[in-house]
């Protein structure tokens, strides 16, 4: 579950009808004591919701017939009296009574097993990364799996481990399995761990800034890039995302194994990472404070603020191989590298590329005799240059073009080819008209000088002002059987995210799955007989139910899901709960607008109330936290997106940034709180310093409070505690 950020909680505006005497409203107040007790039972309560559910489903079919199951599901998810999360499973029968609730039980895979660091000790990077991700979870937060052999690989205690169930290796009937480490060399916490799937004896991870493999049954490990010489500023890494890309783009890792291993005449076998090569040489360094005060040290980090240079990369293979061509020179206007993969059958990498504008969008393909051997010998690289095949190109097979900015997806499913000549894939969107919506395109691959590609056919699956559910880790599942395509979008409400089958060969009906009402989240299994959904609404805490798909004869798109099983029942709300009223009006755009009002206990009909309002301004009280006070300190990515480069609007740049206006702040005290992380790696504590400097300087009052270890998520109970009953005192005393 994504970690409360300051920015997300603490942005409030709060208005009072300043036509009602004080005496109108009445506002039931409590010590800093009481509101520690409320917030205290309040946090307890939303921490088992939030972190009790199971996430991250696998499916795995039984070939068992007589047995009593038909699939076995693993997830992470927390058991009773646990506080991190760890990896489960649970069996789906083949049969139930309808009649009865069926319960799953939560089974545990790992036998007394910690993953999390001693007192909650991670590393540096391990640190960073959970807040690029708003990770506020504990244990195991992602793991790799490979279905032939059933191996899991994850990440826990500053080491990895793995363990094995299903797979050619059989199923563990009842007692939990003891997970193996993987022994290592390597000084410092290895990374980004996955399994190659091609040979999943081999392991890659990233260490200091390199990339390594390890073979998990001879315990050999080998580095393979050589890019980070160890010095504390090194601009240079291979195989890492860098700061912009996880934070503004959601790219959290740097390499990627091709799906396959291509077997050798001589009975061997090859497999190719894809990595990409990063050199920071252009970005500005930042300085931070160190969470070890004492040790009056700062943390460098490379941070590209608006305007200033952005990182240089490179794309490059495995066997110390290079683009034949420099990546800037194939790809001169590419700025933001922001989705890379293979396609499945391994035959080709393939990129998605922004220029620095996020205005122009290129899908490309790059085919793995791209790459020559890597050699400092003129000769030996013309004789490489030499045997690379005729007409070896990028393919740029796709196109977008906006004068407003792009929104990167994670919506890429490639058929394998039919024909050389031609490759089809569904895509999302959202330029053509401002909703991101499926299109089964097809693409000619024909050399050309600018290795652009024609549009054969491009196909429209669906449409209509809502959307296809497309970012932050959103996925299709694609049965090439049936023909048809499951996607989660908000086509009945924009209030509630559902599950949709639509077919990509004769696009028509688009048929809702999940029931009406509620917000779904859902995981769909291989076979397309099952999916799972974690579902709530306003009035209803979440529940995960598991449902069979079971077409009709002749006519798989119009199915009916059955309720199958449940594998967490909601738990019901506190006594004292009142859930919000939804409202909508129109807005001046034409579009229906909502909300929701949370109205207090002790409503009284016929009275004003005191209103808080989540917005970034006033005007009788505000609330900020971790707030970007001067824009054009703020990164790359986020900014130019919305605003251009400085110097192609210095205007909105000035305006926009409020510490350049502290003038127009109020001059009664107790109306401006602000709030920040000293160890904000984000939002640099810059920020709030030299709005505090201008607002001392216009002399005008405000309030300060400082988290001195805490960074733009807040990690620490007692931090969160603190900041939430600061609020409500806040707006208590003074509102």
């Amino acid at each position: 579950q994504p970690a409360p950020t300051m920015t997300d909680q603490l942005c409030v505006t709060l208005y009072n009808n300043m036509e009602d005497v004080p005496s109108q409203f009445f506002v039931e107040k409590h010590s800093w004591e009481g509101l520690r007790d409320i917030i205290h039972c309040s946090r307890k309560y939303s921490g088992m919701i939030a972190n009790k559910a199971p996430h991250d489903f696998q499916f795995v079919q039984k070939k068992d017939e007589n047995g009593p199951h038909s699939h076995r599901l693993y997830y992470l998810g927390m058991p009773y009296g646990s506080r991190e999360n760890s990896l489960l499973y649970s069996e789906i029968p083949k049969k139930i009574r309808k009649e009865a609730l069926l319960v799953l039980s939560w089974k545990q895979m790992l036998d007394h097993f910690q993953a999390t660091p001693h007192q909650g000790a991670y590393s540096r990077e391990e640190e960073l990364l959970r807040e690029r991700k708003r990770l506020g979870a504990f244990g195991i937060t992602s793991y790799d799996y490979h279905s032939q052999t059933g191996l899991f690989l994850f990440q826990a205690s500053n080491s990895l481990f793995y363990c094995q169930d299903g797979g050619n290796n059989g199923f563990i009937q009842s007692a939990p399995v003891k997970p193996v480490e993987i022994k290592t060399q390597c000084s410092g916490t290895r990374m980004d761990p996955k399994i190659c799937p091609g040979d999943p004896d081999f392991i890659a991870f990233i260490n200091n800034n390199d990339l390594w493999i390890a073979n998990i049954k001879t315990g050999e490990e080998r580095r393979l890039t050589y890019c980070h010489k160890g010095l504390e500023e090194d601009p240079k890494s291979a195989g890492v995302a860098t700061f912009v890309i996880q934070e503004e783009f959601d790219r959290f890792t740097g390499y990627w194994w091709s799906p396959s291993a291509v077997e050798d005449p001589s009975g061997g076998k090859t497999v190719y990472l894809l990595y990409e090569e990063v050199d920071e040489t252009e970005v500005e360094i930042i300085h931070v404070p160190s969470p070890a005060l004492e040790e009056r040290k700062a943390d460098a980090y490379r941070y590209p603020r608006t305007g200033s240079g952005n990182v240089l990369f490179q794309i490059v293979s495995t066997q110390d191989k290079e683009l034949v061509v420099p990546f800037n020179s194939l790809f001169p206007g590419t700025e933001y590298i922001a989705r890379v993969g293979w396609t499945s059958d391994g035959k080709y990498g393939w990129a998605v590329l922004l220029d620095r504008s996020q205005r122009k969008l290129q899908l490309v393909l790059l085919p793995p005799a791209l790459f020559v051997p890597v050699s400092d010998d003129p000769a030996a690289r013309q004789e490489s240059l030499a045997a690379v095949p005729v007409n070896t190109q990028p393919y740029i097979i796709y196109e977008e073009t906006t004068d407003v900015w792009i929104n990167v997806h994670d919506i890429f499913y490639p058929f394998v080819q039919t024909t050389e000549e031609e490759f089809s894939f569904i895509w999302i969107n959202e330029s053509k008209s401002g909703f991101s919506h499926l299109y089964k395109i097809t693409s000619l691959l024909q050399p050309s000088r600018d290795f652009k590609c024609a549009i054969k056919e491009e196909v429209t699956l669906t449409a209509g002002e809502w959307e296809v559910l497309a970012r932050h880790g959103s996925k299709i599942w694609v049965n090439e059987a049936t023909r048809l395509v499951y996607f989660q979008g908000t086509r009945d409400t924009p209030l509630e995210h559902h599950l949709y089958v639509v077919s990509y060969e004769s696009p028509g009906d688009v048929v809702r799955l999940t029931k009406p009402g509620f917000s779904h989240s859902c995981s769909v299994s291989q076979n397309f007989d099952f999916f799972v959904s974690h579902y709530s609404n306003v009035s209803t805490p979440p529940c995960v139910h598991v449902y069979k798909l079971s077409s009709s004869e002749g006519d798989p798109l119009h199915v009916v899901p059955e309720f199958w099983a449940s594998m967490m029942e909601s738990p019901g709300c506190p006594g004292d709960y009142n859930p919000p009223e939804i409202f909508d009006f129109p807005g001046k755009s034409g579009f229906q607008l909502y909300g929701m009002v949370y109205k207090p206990h002790n409503l009284q009909p016929g009275r004003k109330h005191p209103t808080v309002l989540f917005v970034y301004g006033g005007p009788q009280l505000a609330i900020a936290g971790a707030p970007v006070t001067v824009w054009m300190a703020y990164d790359t990515g986020y900014t130019e997106r919305y605003m251009d480069v400085p110097e192609n609007n210095q205007q909105g740049y000035e305006e926009g940034s409020v510490a350049l206006h502290v003038d127009k702040l109020p001059s009664e005290p107790n109306r401006l709180l602000i709030l920040h992380g000293f160890l904000d790696e984000n939002v640099h504590f810059f920020h709030t310093n030299f709005l505090v400097s201008q607002i001392i300087r216009a002399g005008k009052p405000y309030q300060l409070q400082v988290y001195p270890n805490e960074r733009h998520s807040i990690r620490c109970p007692e931090s969160g505690e603190h900041y939430e009953i600061m609020l409500l005192h806040f707006l208590q005393q003074y509102l």
